[in-house]
């Protein structure tokens, strides 16, 4: 059933291809990516590809511009070796929060990216927890799109006492996760109020929209890059009275001082994916603790695999 599957992986993030390949039951494909002295990326496949169905994991993570590139180049590579089918599978979909130009003179990246993707030969897309929706629509081939809220609400209902925890989500824009997530907590919910000021895209926090004093929170995002405006967010909690602050995101970019900031914050603990791969420096912070989507992503490419519906993922 699964003789023509192959999962193949750039250098972004191997352990969870190795994680996931095992969880599928199938060897990670043989391929060299790397660089020459000249920055050149270089790909060659070191196994038959002819006729398979190819999955490969890339989220378009630090160094972003290295890994768009190595995936562009796999896909073509396997295009060009006659696979049948190539799905990208991107747990983290790089330059996600350029979907609009939201001032005069700027880009739509994230469509660029489907673009190119499209160009080199990628017949499908797997992605999680796109930072909007909208993205889907960028592209014009297939795009599933996963969510990490039930690994989380999984997660919570098994290590956390329920009976006093309110979901927060950091603003507006991200009620609509933050009530999924109450509701399969079958807890309150709350809203900050925020906006961004200046060039530097700092954020300030004008209110809270519920009830926190004496609760638990989880304050719930999809992305922590800089962790500024969750770290603001878990300190104007704990002003408005709330006993503990947790977070959950998706995706940990941790960028700049993101680490410093989780330190210094009233955050009690930082939980993450792993679409990401955190590098040794930063996985020594002992507030972060990383949930596997692995199994998760094998389900999802097995399922496609062999043309199942994916419907009993969000379950």
């Amino acid at each position: 059933m699964y003789s023509r599957l192959k999962i193949f992986t750039g250098n972004s993030n191997p352990e969870l291809a190795h994680e996931v390949a095992k969880i599928a039951g199938i060897s990670l494909g043989d391929v060299e990516v790397f660089k020459f002295s000249n920055d050149n990326t270089f790909v060659k496949l070191n196994e038959n590809v002819r006729g398979a169905d190819i999955f490969v994991i890339q989220p378009t993570c630090e160094p972003v511009n290295d890994s768009i590139m190595e995936l562009l180049i796999m896909i073509d590579a396997l295009r060009r070796s006659s696979a049948q089918r190539i799905t990208c599978v991107m747990p983290y979909f790089g330059y996600a929060r350029s979907d609009k130009r939201d001032q005069a003179g700027v880009p739509i990246t994230a469509k660029l990216i489907a673009n190119l993707l499209t160009t080199a030969g990628a017949d499908r897309v797997i992605a999680m927890d796109l930072h909007s929706d909208q993205i889907q629509g960028f592209f014009d081939i297939p795009v599933d799109h996963l969510y990490s809220m039930p690994i989380f609400s999984n997660f919570f209902q098994a290590n956390f006492d329920l009976s006093n925890i309110v979901v927060v989500s950091p603003d507006t824009g991200g009620t609509a996760r933050a009530r999924a997530l109450a509701k399969r907590l079958n807890c309150s919910l709350a809203i900050g109020d925020k906006r961004r000021t200046g060039n530097d895209g700092n954020a300030e926090i004008l209110n809270i929209i519920g009830d926190v004093k004496g609760k638990n929170a989880i304050l719930f995002d999809d992305i922590i890059d800089s962790g500024g405006s969750l770290t603001k967010m878990a300190s104007v909690l704990k002003k408005n009275g709330a006993s503990k602050v947790y977070a959950a995101c998706c995706h940990g970019v941790l960028s700049g001082k993101a680490i410093e900031n989780i330190e210094n914050s009233p955050i009690e603990k930082l939980y993450i994916t792993n679409s990401i791969q955190l590098p040794e420096e930063k996985a020594k912070c002992e507030k972060i603790q990383q949930l596997s989507i692995a199994e998760l992503m094998a389900l999802a490419i097995k399922k496609i695999h062999i043309e199942e519906s994916l419907s009993t993922l969000f379950k």
